[in-house]
Order: structure tokens, then C-alpha cells, then sequence
């Protein structure tokens, strides 16, 4: 079992540090409630490119070489994301780096320098990010499946943001979007993994307390109801890449039920053992791609399947597998279904959690996203105490309303 210790620093920022026996790595992470859904209409693409420009450097390294080095020189691997839930920043190193490992975090982190020369240069490498995404159609349909399910709503636009936003972006528009979101109270520290060289006296807070201290920030805007449309991006290929995009009648913010979502995706579309790769593509042949993926935001779960297939089989594979969701609905899942799907989705929650990176971006979603404890344990044995009749209760959650994406050449009438 881990042991966890929690406080909250005087900048109002929760710390949590997570300590792992038979590791010899730590991750240091600091996260916040600043994702793409609170970004303004205006601001869409801020958070990310908000991400980037903090890598150039704080006040102890204030170059981005002073950081890239100091990071190879601690043996650690520095990364970072944005999701529409989350901003988070994270280094990984071995235990005896730690402390160097977060006083690099939390001086780029918590005292960027936002250097508007900088923000130029930088400018250009976001809109080749957003040039490369839409040269991949299937990170197309990922982003058309959004605007379908969601509209303009925030979960609807696109990470990235649009790039003529990119190219319009001030300093002074980021460094007051950092101070409106970047809050202690709506954020977390996380210190994930073999804690033998980080002292309990105190250090570690004060390193974390570079982060300033901000007024809580409004919260989130409210999830729309769905309005089921199809939307097709017609490209002259015979490849397509098709998404559908449910939204479970169940509680987002109910560690059980979206334990038990998780195993319904898996059985679904989420192994080689799973009624979608079993029928859609090796019974019938008409996909080399196809899966089932679940996920929840603060207030609304969805489930999307995917494929990537033959444009001819595209119509036929998207009408069975609206049928094969519906047949679960109606007849349930068998009992060995649910069996093997609990056995491997939880089989792969054990796994990931032997990386203490997976450790702490699952504390960051526990405590900033659901507000719940971040045991990893506990996730475990939620997957475990599903049962049957809960995958059941999901399954006839999922209705036949839905959202559907689709690039390829199609018309949006096919998806009816």
C-alpha cells in the first residue's frame, strides 16, 4: 500500500506526496483546473499555448537551455499536457534527483518568465503542431467527434484552438489567463514514488510555494445536453475514420460507476477479446482498427467508439456497431464477458501504476477533477468490487442517441 500524506501550503495549494516502495524513480507534478474547457471563446488554444512558453524558463533558469539541461543533467524526463480537463507539468527522475528534479519544476512553473520575444518564436511551432493535426485524419475525426457531441460549447473546440487565435495571442493575454486559472485551491502537488531523499522538514512545501497565491477562479461551464448529429469532413481517399460518441446515463463523479463504465468499454471495444474486434474486424473484416475508449469529465461521462477502415465497409461497420451497443442495451453482456473485461481492465490499472508518472496523473484527476481521494489502491478495488449486474446497469445506459464524426468520402445522410 502507499502511504499518503496531504497538506495545503500557504499559496492554497494542496500537496500531496505519495510514497511507492520497490521504485527507485519520483515524479514531481503540478496540475491545475486551467484545461481548454475554461478558456473563454476568445482564449481557445490559450491553455496550451500557455503550456509551452512556461518551458522557456523561470528565474533560477531563465533559458529554456537552462532548463532542458538541468533536466538531462538530473537524468529526468520533463514533460508536460494539456486536456480539456487539466494543465499539468512533470518531471520523472531517479529518487536521488528529487529535490533538484522539483526545484526545476517549480521555479519554470511558478515563476515563468512569459518572455514576449519568446511568445514569437514559440507562436510558430504551435501552428506547425496544429498544421500536423490536420494533415492526420484521424486526429481530424477526434476533433469532429467533439463539435458533434458538443457544440461550441468549450468540450467542443479543439485543444489546440483555431491557428489564426495562435497567431494573435499578447503576452498580456497570457500572463492574465495564467492569473485567472492557476489557482493554489483549484490545482495539486504531487510527489509520486520513492520519497527516501525528500525531507519531511518542510523543503519541499517551500519549493511548491513559488506558485503565488490567486483568487479562485470561476468555476467551469456546465456540459449541454447532447444534440445527436452527424458531421462529415469529406476527403477524396479510401480510407475513412469514423467516431460515435454516447453519453452513459449514469453519474460522472461516482468512483463505482465510472469503475464500472470502464469495464463496459473494455468489453465492448477495449481488448482482442472485445465484441467489436471479434466481429467488426475478425469475423467480418471490415476494419483494421476498431475500438471502444471511456472517459469523464467533471460533469458528464462519455463512451466513443472508433474505427479506422476501407471507406467502402464504412457504413456497414458503423450500422453494426450501433447494433452491437444496442443488443448490449437490450440482451446485456454474458456473465464470462464481464469476467474477462473486470480481470484485464483492472489487470492494466496494476500495470500502469507501476509507473509513478500514471500514479500522479491519476492523483490529478482524482483530487483537481472529481474531488476524491487518490489512493491508487483504491481505484484497483473499485475495478475489482464491479459486478455483473453494475456493467449490466451501464449498458442500459447507453441509449441510441449519439454523436457521429466522420472523414472520408461520405455524406453526412449515410450516418442516418
Amino acid at each position: 500500500m502507499p502511504r499518503i500524506d496531504s497538506s495545503t501550503l500557504a499559496n492554497g495549494l494542496p500537496l500531496h506526496r505519495v510514497s511507492i516502495e520497490g521504485t527507485r524513480a519520483v515524479t514531481a507534478m503540478v496540475a491545475f483546473d486551467a484545461g481548454a474547457r475554461t478558456e473563454r471563446p476568445e482564449e481557445n488554444g490559450m491553455a496550451h499555448f500557455l503550456e509551452h512558453l512556461v518551458f522557456k524558463g523561470g528565474e533560477k533558469f531563465p533559458h529554456y537551455r537552462d532548463v532542458n539541461e538541468t533536466a538531462e543533467r538530473l537524468g529526468g524526463v520533463l514533460n508536460a499536457f494539456t486536456s480539456h480537463d487539466l494543465v499539468a507539468f512533470h518531471i520523472t527522475c531517479r529518487a536521488e534527483m528529487a529535490m533538484e528534479a522539483i526545484d526545476l519544476l517549480t521555479d519554470f512553473v511558478g515563476r515563468p518568465r512569459i518572455d514576449a520575444d519568446e511568445l514569437d518564436h514559440e507562436r510558430g511551432v504551435v501552428i506547425q503542431e496544429i498544421q500536423r493535426y490536420k494533415d492526420q485524419p484521424s486526429a481530424v475525426a477526434s476533433e469532429l467527434i467533439d463539435v458533434a457531441a458538443f457544440g461550441d460549447h468549450p468540450l467542443g473546440r479543439s485543444v489546440l484552438g483555431p491557428e489564426e487565435h495562435v497567431r494573435t495571442f499578447s503576452r498580456e493575454a497570457m500572463v492574465a489567463f495564467r492569473e485567472r486559472r492557476w489557482a493554489g485551491p483549484r490545482a495539486g502537488a504531487f510527489v509520486v514514488g520513492s520519497l527516501e531523499h525528500v525531507p519531511a522538514d518542510g523543503a519541499v512545501g517551500e519549493l511548491f510555494e513559488r506558485l503565488p497565491s490567486l483568487p479562485v477562479p470561476e468555476p467551469y461551464e456546465e456540459a449541454p445536453a447532447l444534440q445527436p448529429r452527424p458531421l462529415v469532413e469529406q476527403r477524396d481517399s479510401n480510407q475513412s475514420h469514423l467516431r460515435m460518441l454516447y453519453r452513459p446515463g449514469m453519474e460522472a463523479r461516482d468512483q463505482a460507476s465510472r469503475a464500472a463504465l470502464s469495464i463496459y468499454a473494455t468489453l465492448l471495444g477495449g481488448s482482442m477479446g472485445s465484441r467489436l474486434f471479434d466481429e467488426i474486424r475478425e469475423q467480418r473484416g471490415l476494419a483494421y482498427s476498431v475500438w471502444a475508449v471511456d472517459h469523464a469529465f467533471a460533469d458528464v461521462p462519455v463512451l466513443m467508439l472508433g474505427a479506422g477502415l476501407e471507406s467502402g465497409k464504412c457504413i456497414e461497420a458503423y450500422a453494426r456497431m450501433r447494433e452491437i451497443v444496442s443488443e448490449l442495451r437490450t440482451d446485456g453482456p454474458t456473465a464470462d464477458e464481464v469476467e474477462r473485461a473486470r480481470a484485464y481492465a483492472a489487470g492494466r490499472r496494476v500495470l500502469a501504476f507501476e509507473n509513478t508518472n500514471a500514479v500522479a496523473r491519476y492523483a490529478a484527476a482524482q483530487s483537481i477533477v472529481y474531488g476524491e481521494p487518490i489512493d491508487p489502491d483504491r481505484a484497483i478495488a473499485a475495478m475489482d468490487a464491479v459486478t455483473y449486474e453494475d456493467v449490466a446497469q451501464v449498458a442500459r445506459a447507453v441509449d441510441d442517441e449519439l454523436a457521429v464524426a466522420c472523414v472520408g468520402p461520405h455524406e453526412i445522410g449515410e450516418f442516418a
